[in-house]
Order: structure tokens, then C-alpha cells, then sequence
């Protein structure tokens, strides 16, 4: 008996050993900013070092920032096809609706949210959980863990104008970012964010639209300098996770992920509030022209078609959305 106690005493030691020597996970989040100066890479940071904590050292996040794994669109795509070499990523909120998600086209529509204040209700009510759980109830690979937002988004140009009528305007390949467009007067041309700065110092395209903080990261006001303020859209984001994933993962560790994501998002409101004011500023020192759009009216009006087009069926989610301001 006491040898047999012996034995199983080694074997417990070894079999502790073994878990201690055990290599971490690490997961590998991609990002289509820079790290440095922007909302996102913000999350990002706040997301890694928030999981790290709560693992234990267990799981690491390796970020592959500035576009390394492809923009938003071939990241999807490679997911969707079965590519297990991206786990978190950070993408437009939008951005799954191409791949049958329905509810978060309000959060791309124009004019939805009056207020970044107004978007936060929405963040944490249960109406966004019930977004958010979208992807997972219609079969997609990924989950939505948690929604955030890098600030209203704006159109930059080239040269000094007055309204869009004729300009060549770039969009993601989205339509109703397409249509919101094309109801301003202007032609929506599709081209990748990792060629915009060239396609604007070209003129390929005449402007283009971004959160000011991205506008401002990219560099984008050296070859387009005249920035206008008008919100048309909240520049809405979301974390997911892979399948493949959480496949690796214990569910107590799916767990972690999941807190580390809200935990994510607390940092990113407080981050939007500092770093648009600051970019603005740093803007405006480097000689960008900053205009400001005091009647959005005619703006809402001329994008309304495309609005009244998306929420047909939905009016009801429209209704709760603006009950929440």
C-alpha cells in the first residue's frame, strides 16, 4: 500500500509538473488601425492585457495590427472559408450583414443615433445582446462578444468643396454605404482601405469617410486636407471570436474571453471621448481644414430613402433604437 501511495504521489508531481511546463495559448487578434493614437488599438491593448490578467498567463494575445492579416473584408472572407489562423477580431459592426446578419444593419444605417451618449444606452441594454447573439443563431462561425465605437464618422476631400454632387467618393463594399452615398449627389466607388491613401493621392477617388481618429492615424488629411463634420454615421464596432477559437478553449477560459471583450469596450468609451478631441486639435495645428455641419437636415433627408429601405419589416427594432436616447 505504501508503495502504491508512492507511486501515485510521483505521478500526481509529474502530472503538475506537466501543467505547469504547459505552453500558453496564444490567440491572435487582428486589427486593420495602427495601435498607436486610435480607439481601436486602444481595445486592443485593453483587451490583451485584461485576458493575460485573468489567465494567469494562460492565454496570450498576439495583435497583428496596421492590416498585417488582410483588411476587414479578406479577414471575413478567410474565416467564413475555414481559415483557423485569425481568433479575435475587430470589424465593423456591419460588417456581418453581408453573411445574412439582419439587426445590425442599424447600427451602419445614417442618422440612427443622435448622440454617442445615445449609442451607449443601446450598448448596454438588452437589445444589443440580442444583436450581438445574431451571428452564433444563424449558423456563422463567430461569436459576437461585445460592441464599442471610434466616434461619428466624416467625410474628408481633396480639395475645398461645398457638397458632394459629382465627387467620386470611396466606400466600403457595402450598400447601404453605397446608397447613403449616391443620395448625397456623389458616386460611390469601392476600393480597398489599404489602398485609399494612394487612390486619394492619385485621384482615383476624390474623398472618402472615416472616424476622425483613423482620418488622423492614416494619415489621410496629407493627401485629402479638408475634413467635414457632418456624423452621417457612427463608426460602430464589434469584437468576435472565432470558432476556432473557442474550440482551444475551456469553457471557464471562453469565459475570460468574453469579460475581457466588456472590459475592452469600458476602455473604449472612455478612450473616444479623449482621442477625438485630440485629434481634431492635432489636425487643426498641422493646417487641416475642420468645417462643421451645423443643419444636418438636408443630409437626413437626402438619405432617407436608404434608411426606410433597410428597416422595412423592422420598424419595431427602429422604435426601440430611438426610444433609447
Amino acid at each position: 500500500m505504501k508503495k502504491l501511495f508512492s507511486i501515485v504521489l510521483v505521478l500526481a508531481m509529474v502530472l503538475a509538473c506537466s501543467a505547469a511546463m504547459a505552453e500558453p495559448i496564444t490567440l491572435t487578434y487582428a486589427e486593420v488601425n495602427p495601435v498607436e493614437g486610435t480607439v481601436v488599438g486602444d481595445v486592443a491593448l485593453a483587451f490583451k492585457e485584461k485576458l493575460e490578467e485573468l489567465s494567469g498567463g494562460e492565454i496570450l494575445v498576439d495583435i497583428q495590427a496596421s492590416g498585417v492579416m488582410g483588411d476587414e473584408k479578406t479577414v471575413l472572407s478567410n474565416i467564413f472559408a475555414g481559415d483557423t489562423s485569425v481568433d479575435i477580431v475587430r470589424i465593423s459592426a456591419f460588417a456581418l450583414n453581408q453573411y445574412g446578419a439582419e439587426k445590425s444593419v442599424f447600427l451602419t444605417l445614417p442618422y440612427v443615433f443622435t448622440s454617442e451618449d445615445h449609442y451607449w444606452n443601446f450598448v448596454e441594454s438588452d437589445l444589443a445582446k440580442e444583436f450581438l447573439a445574431e451571428a452564433k443563431e444563424k449558423g456563422m462561425p463567430v461569436t459576437g462578444l461585445a460592441y464599442g465605437e471610434e466616434g461619428f464618422r466624416h467625410f474628408f476631400f481633396k480639395n475645398e468643396v461645398k457638397d458632394l454632387k459629382g465627387l467620386k467618393i470611396r466606400v466600403s463594399d457595402d450598400p447601404i454605404m453605397t446608397g447613403m452615398v449616391s443620395g448625397l449627389g456623389a458616386a460611390a466607388t469601392t476600393v480597398s482601405f489599404g489602398e485609399l491613401y494612394t487612390s486619394l493621392q492619385s485621384g482615383v477617388v476624390d474623398a472618402a469617410e472615416q472616424p476622425i481618429t483613423n482620418y488622423l492615424s492614416n494619415s489621410f488629411q496629407e493627401v485629402a486636407p479638408y475634413l467635414l463634420k457632418d456624423g452621417h454615421t457612427l463608426g460602430t464596432i464589434e469584437l468576435i471570436a472565432t470558432d476556432s477559437c473557442f474550440a482551444k478553449l475551456s469553457e471557464e477560459q471562453q469565459a475570460m474571453v468574453q469579460e475581457a471583450a466588456d472590459y475592452a469596450m469600458t476602455v473604449c468609451k472612455e478612450s473616444v471621448a479623449v482621442k477625438q478631441d485630440e485629434a481634431q486639435q492635432t489636425l487643426i495645428d498641422g493646417g487641416c481644414t475642420v468645417i462643421e455641419v451645423e443643419d444636418k437636415t438636408p443630409w437626413q433627408e437626402a438619405t432617407k430613402a436608404v434608411l426606410e429601405e433597410n428597416i422595412a419589416g423592422m420598424e419595431d427594432i427602429y422604435e426601440q433604437i430611438l426610444a433609447l436616447q
